[in-house]
C-alpha cells in the first residue's frame, strides 16, 4: 500500500514522502496514529500544495533574513568593561548582545551565533549570527575599557 507520510518517521522515511509499506504496517500503525495517509490523487494534490506553501514560506524567511543581516551590518553595539590599561576584567557574552540588540528593537537566539565565544579584547569585534539556513549576518561590537576616554 502506497501512504503519504504526515511526520517523520524513524527507519522509514521523511514527512511528506511517499512510501510503499505493508497494507498491516499501514492500516494498523501508520494511518491509525496519524503518521501517514492513504496515497490517493486527491492527497498527492494536496501534498503538491503544501510543498509549495513551504517553498513560498521558505522564500519569504530568507528574504527577512537577508534583510535582517544587512541592518545588523549597518549597527554597531558599544559595550563598556572593567579595565587598567590594556588588561581587562570582565568580557561580553552573547546574552549580552542579545539584549543590546533587543534594546534596538531587533530579536536574536543567542544560540544562534556562530561565534559563541566572549569577547574579551578591547577594540572592534565582528560576531556571527545565522539567522536562516545560510544566511550569515554580523554584528559589530565595540568594547571600551572604562578608564579609556
Amino acid at each position: 500500500m502506497k501512504v503519504i507520510l504526515t511526520s517523520d518517521v524513524k527507519k522509514l522515511g521523511k514527512r511528506g514522502e511517499i512510501k510503499d509499506v505493508a497494507d498491516g504496517y499501514a492500516r494498523n500503525f501508520l494511518i491509525a496514529r496519524g503518521l501517514a495517509v492513504p496515497s490517493t490523487e486527491k492527497s498527492r494534490e494536496i501534498l503538491e500544495e503544501q510543498k509549495q506553501e513551504e517553498k513560498a514560506l521558505d522564500a519569504k524567511k530568507r528574504s527577512e533574513a537577508e534583510d535582517l543581516a544587512k541592518q545588523l551590518e549597518k549597527l554597531t553595539l558599544t559595550f563598556q568593561v572593567n579595565s587598567k590599561g590594556e588588561r581587562v576584567f570582565g568580557s561580553v557574552s552573547t546574552k549580552q548582545i542579545v539584549e543590546q540588540l533587543a534594546k534596538n528593537g531587533i530579536k536574536v537566539d543567542k544560540r544562534k551565533f556562530v561565534d559563541t565565544y566572549p569577547i574579551s579584547g578591547l577594540g572592534y569585534t565582528k560576531v556571527r549570527v545565522e539567522l536562516y539556513k545560510g544566511v550569515i549576518g554580523s554584528v559589530n561590537c565595540h568594547v571600551v575599557g572604562s578608564d579609556s576616554k
